[in-house]
């Protein structure tokens, strides 16, 4: 059995509101995704997250999402593929600025919310997405959830994928995840989590809200940091992923 990387979406605080813990979590992870400023963070966030990964020697990745603050890029905003592109280059440009200065390397981008979402589904903005993502630097990684058109526009465009998986949100029949906005999209119980965690690692398969055995690849787990047992979360997965065979 492949042990798989522990991801964590962090730096998401700006101005004076401070979100997360990431001095606790990021200890406890191998990488992170740092939000750009569209969705959530700002420069002077962006900088500090960077400067605490490179003392962990944690990988850096982007995490553009959609320029909605107020909805925390959990909204759908309907732009076009071109639009799509622009906007996941503009935000990977700005991150790389801050990795450059630190003399850090930029590993991978993970699009973030309901970015994500649409392009798990739709194969045109996914393909808008790997495409800004390989024109910007071809030796990134794109993370995207497990065997969705987002995994494979990455390896149509001549990507390197990291297919991902959540120890945190709850699966469709179809292998999306739950919609944020329906009340059993979030798994809030520890012992559920690492259940669901466990059958993914042990069978290669995820249990879907109606009962519904789904294949899935494991390649990295992601824990959101604005969850209340986040940092509870972070330090039993990887617990769990350091007992693996």
């Amino acid at each position: 059995m492949i042990k798989p990387e522990l991801n964590c979406d962090l730096g998401e605080s700006f101005g004076i509101f401070s979100i997360g813990n990431d001095q606790e979590i990021l200890p406890f992870v191998d990488a992170i995704n740092i939000a750009c400023g569209f969705h959530a963070g700002d420069p002077h966030t962006m900088k500090q997250t960077i400067q605490l990964a490179k003392q962990h020697n944690v990988h850096i990745g982007a995490h553009p999402g959609f320029q909605d603050i107020q909805g925390f890029g959990r909204r759908r905003i309907n732009l076009s593929s071109e639009e799509v592109y622009d906007l996941v280059l503009y935000q990977i440009g700005a991150l790389y600025g801050f990795t450059k200065v630190e003399d850090v390397t930029l590993h991978h981008v993970k699009p973030h919310g309901a970015l994500y979402n649409i392009a798990s589904s739709d194969k045109e903005i996914a393909l808008a997405i790997a495409q800004a993502v390989y024109d910007f630097d071809k030796s990134l990684i794109l993370y995207g959830l497990a065997n969705s058109f987002i995994t494979r526009a990455g390896e149509q465009v001549g990507l390197k994928v990291a297919h991902e998986v959540f120890a945190d949100r709850t699966y469709q029949s179809n292998g999306t995840l739950t919609d944020r906005t329906s009340e059993n999209a979030v798994i809030h119980d520890l012992d559920r989590s690492m259940q669901q965690v466990e059958e993914m690692m042990k069978t290669g398969h995820v249990t879907s809200i109606d009962g519904q055995k789904i294949p899935i690849q494991a390649d990295t787990i992601c824990v959101h940091s604005d969850t209340t047992k986040a940092l509870t979360y972070v330090k039993h997965l990887k617990q769990f992923i350091t007992q693996l065979n």
